[in-house]
């Protein structure tokens, strides 16, 4: 029998965390919650004070048994769950669910699942904290009552299945909001001219910039005419040389909002896959001989607060391995978010001498992607700054200006190791100009105006979304994954070259949502209602009297919707082919894996097909099939024959209609991570990349 029961969520973190405590302790998984409110009904007793009604989870009873049982033979049972609101709720359930006191040091906690961090932890148990929980089930309610009130009169008014959430509901406002953007957006005409000038045998690109010293747009075709009408030869003399040291600051440490965005940029990874792999890194992989080890701290959080212990490491790494030069002169000031709630530290490598490459073996490939992600942006967060030469040079001739800008690296610091993606993906590039004084004379090789027209701003692209939904203060780390995936599983929006773009379903449950539950969809209001939640947890506000103060006002919503809210047909789009079992039309339907094509004569027929994409290119394996576009049950583009099963051609890679040069094999078009490339998949043959 062992002394004490330890119960966490997971069979992997029990696993990890029973090899610290040694043969006293028993870890047990409760495999998530055990309690919740019931799926059947509301769950929510509106009439005696917002009451939730938990049950059982279903399939979870021999679970519970299970741990009843082994409960009862422990001197003394410890809750282990995830240091954040939801673990403290899982906490308390389990409690609840094994009788045990709620005021005994019964909560232990840790960021890390190290040795050092669950030994210390363990020395410092506490009761459940209330206030935490009490946040977790005001959120409960308020998604309950907002989901199991609004989704009921969404199934009657539109069509099943359909749902509303506080955090979706904005989520989808502000995807419909940039949409509208860009379809009002009216293009404005600008030029830039561009000139290539030499200096000896030196060239060097500039641009203009104004005229006598003033900085001036150019918005038309004859101002380009006036300006270069100015011009008289192509003789340039340096007005101006200015040389300045730009120092450049690393990134901080990941939070969960940063860590999604950078996954999605540099890993191309959906915000979901990054939480699920960044989840199994903190719960621990096992490392061969070193054995089960959680490899990064807590993924759930909006700090980027480092521990005193964590940087001491960090910086006699950085020294062993760089030099002293590469670690900072100055302690870093942390930049606060302002409705950050700093419970936890930033995602890093819970050691850094665990270099990625020592422990690649023992990780899937997604595994090390995202840890060698983590890891580089820790370490380089903690590296001294860049330091950059810069140079900016004047070109003057009658009054005409034209400025040029150079770069280099002077010192790399914290750029030797990471450098921070863009949502553009514009990296900044070295460009260094001659050595050129006061009063030099230089000619211009070529002068090129170029007519450009303004873009409207970008659709969302999920870390875009991410971005903005965490500085409009909507969410917690917590929410973001599963809010993008929800939006995309009720078929409200569909991605479009991986931005999210509305659907007309989508367009029209959020014109319902504004007509009648304007507050839902209101970002000051829900962002302010995440401020109350926060409010609870710090013991500020009672939970109870902020759901009755927003029910107030959302109940006398729900009885005018119910009364006023009319019936919203949705016409199938037309495939433009007939059914070949019965002769009527097709129609485009959204099923669970995106749009096929369905009789329109359901249920009398149920012929469904999916819908094919021909890329052009005859099938290089049977050469009587054509290859067409397929979706695999994760979403992911694939090429096969159009003749399956009679010819099993498949490939990840698109075909192109052409062979090889060298020896006539299958070309194909091979995505890398900027741009795209032309590959033979029988030879070495490759063309030059394509941005």
């Amino acid at each position: 029998m062992s002394d004490y029961l330890v119960i966490v969520e997971s069979p992997a973190k029990a696993k990890t965390i029973e090899k610290y405590l040694g043969k006293k302790y028993k870890v047990k998984a409760s495999m998530g919650h055990v309690r919740d409110l019931p799926k059947s009904q509301m769950g929510v007793d509106i009439k005696n004070r917002f009451e939730p009604k938990y049950i059982t989870i279903r399939g979870k009873g021999a679970i519970l048994k299970e741990l009843k049982s082994a409960a009862k033979k422990a001197k003394k049972v410890y809750l282990a769950a995830d240091p954040d609101r939801e673990g403290e709720a899982i906490a308390w359930h389990l409690a609840h669910s094994l009788n045990l006191d709620m005021d005994s040091d019964c909560r232990v906690v840790f960021n890390e699942i190290t040795k050092d961090a669950i030994k210390e932890s363990f020395k410092h148990p506490r009761p459940i904290n209330m206030d935490l929980v009490d946040a977790q089930q005001a959120r409960r309610v308020l998604d309950r009552l907002v989901g199991y009130k609004i989704s009921p009169l969404l199934w009657k008014k539109v069509k099943k299945g359909l749902s509303a959430g506080r955090v979706q509901s904005v989520a989808l406002r502000l995807i419909i909001d940039r949409e509208k953007e860009i379809q009002n957006f009216k293009p404005e005409e600008y030029w830039t001219i561009e000139a290539v000038f030499r200096k000896n045998s030196d060239r060097f690109q500039a641009s203009f910039y104004g005229i006598d010293g003033k900085k001036q747009d150019v918005k038309s075709e004859e101002q380009v005419k006036e300006i270069l009408a100015k011009l008289n030869g192509e003789e340039f003399t340096v007005d101006s040389v200015t040389k300045k040291e730009r120092k450049r600051n690393p990134a901080p440490p990941f939070t969960t909002s940063s860590l999604q965005q950078e996954a999605a940029r540099k890993l191309n990874f959906r915000a979901k896959k990054t939480m699920m792999i960044a989840q199994q890194l903190y719960e621990g992989i096992d490392l061969g001989k070193e054995g089960t080890v959680g490899l990064i701290t807590y993924m759930r959080t909006d700090s980027t607060r480092i521990s005193e212990v964590a940087q001491k490491e960090s910086l006699q790494y950085i020294e062993e391995h760089f030099g002293k030069n590469y670690t900072p002169t100055e302690k870093r000031k942390e930049r606060k978010q302002t409705n950050a709630q700093d419970a936890h530290e930033a995602i890093r490598p819970t050691s850094t001498f665990r270099e990625p490459a020592k422990i690649k073996e023992y990780l899937t490939r997604d595994q090390f992607k995202l840890y060698k992600l983590i890891w580089e942006r820790f370490v380089a967060s903690q590296m001294a700054p860049a330091i950059m030469d810069t140079i900016s040079v004047d070109l003057l001739q009658n009054g005409v200006l034209f400025r040029a800008n150079g770069s280099k690296i002077k010192f790399p610091g914290f750029m030797k190791v990471y450098v921070e993606g863009t949502d553009d993906n514009k990296e900044e590039k070295e460009n260094w100009l001659p050595d050129l004084q006061k009063g030099d004379r230089v000619n211009s090789e070529k002068i090129e105006p170029v007519q450009h027209f303004t873009q409207p701003p970008p659709r969302y692209t999920e870390a875009r979304l991410v971005k903005t939904l965490e500085e409009l203060g909507i969410g917690r780390p917590s929410t973001y994954a599963p809010t993008l995936d929800t939006i995309q599983k009720r078929g409200y929006v569909s991605l479009d070259n991986k931005r999210f773009v509305p659907t007309e379903l989508g367009e029209i449950v959020y014109e319902l949502l504004l007509e009648f539950f304007s507050e839902i969809v209101d970002v000051e209001f829900t962002a302010n209602m995440e401020k109350e939640l926060d409010e609870i947890e710090e013991g500020k506000v009672e939970w109870i009297k902020v759901i009755d103060n927003f029910y107030k006002g959302f109940e006398k919503h729900l009885d005018k919707a119910e009364q006023e809210m009319e019936k919203v047909e949705i016409k199938d789009e037309y495939a433009g082919e007939d059914c070949e079992r019965c002769g009527s039309p097709m129609v485009f339907k959204m099923g669970r894996y995106g749009k096929f094509m369905a009789c329109s004569n359901f249920p009398e027929c149920r012929n469904t097909k999916p819908i094919v994409k021909e890329i052009g290119v005859k099938c290089p394996k049977c050469h009587k099939g054509n290859i067409i576009e397929r979706k695999s049950k994760k979403s992911r583009i694939f090429y096969g024959c159009d003749r399956y099963p009679e010819c099993d051609f498949l490939s990840w890679d698109k075909p192109i209609d052409r062979k090889c040069p060298k020896c006539e094999g299958l070309l194909v078009e091979k995505k890398l991570k900027k741009g795209m490339q032309v590959q033979c998949t029988q030879c070495e043959y490759k063309e030059q990349p394509q941005q």
